[in-house]
């Protein structure tokens, strides 16, 4: 795959600058809860805890994809060079029909340094895995973590392009690679 990343004794994804290597992790509620929230059965105490928030009043449900075709990704690897977040609206979203992966920083991280990527994390994302991102998270994803694409159901504000944030850690020297379980 290439030469190993600095200081980190790892290869990159082929294709693509060294970057930081996060290990993703399965998701759970406790991993999440930096970030938002997972939903819980109506039967649990916790149901009603937490509100979606939708600051434009847009509340919008929809399937979206993202596909192999966007990222670079070899042997288990995924580059994340940009981060995105919406400051008007939470965002839910419901993982339809493969594994994917996500990537997140929470929204108090202002990217001002490279250092900040110390603060991304990733999750393993199965079918059917459903979760909150709270208003201002960072986030990459979810994209297939093997597959051609994956399929998400989707809740969030309708104008999100207007309130679409994008960091770019590749300029910042923040970009990491996402590792998926197995792989170097």
């Amino acid at each position: 795959m290439g030469d190993a990343a600095p200081g980190t004794g790892t290869t990159p994804a082929q294709g693509a600058p060294a970057g930081r290597r996060v290990k993703a992790t399965p998701l759970t509620a406790d991993g999440w809860a930096p970030f938002g929230w997972l939903p819980v059965d109506d039967t649990d105490p916790a149901d009603g805890a937490h509100r979606l928030a939708f600051v434009w009043e847009d509340p919008h449900v929809n399937v979206i994809g993202h596909g192999a075709a966007e990222i670079v990704r070899a042997g288990g690897v995924l580059h994340c060079p940009e981060m995105y977040r919406h400051d008007t609206h939470t965002q839910v979203l419901l993982v339809l029909d493969v594994p994917a992966v996500v990537a997140v920083a929470p929204r108090q991280v202002t990217f001002d340094d490279a250092g900040d990527a110390g603060e991304i994390r990733a999750f393993l994302l199965e079918p059917l895995d459903a979760f909150v991102l709270e208003r201002g998270t960072w986030h990459w994803g979810p994209f297939p973590a093997e597959a051609d694409a994956v399929r998400l159901f989707n809740v969030q504000g309708l104008r999100y392009a207007e309130d679409n944030t994008r960091i770019d850690l590749e300029a910042l020297g923040a970009a990491v690679d996402v590792v998926l379980p197995g792989a170097g």
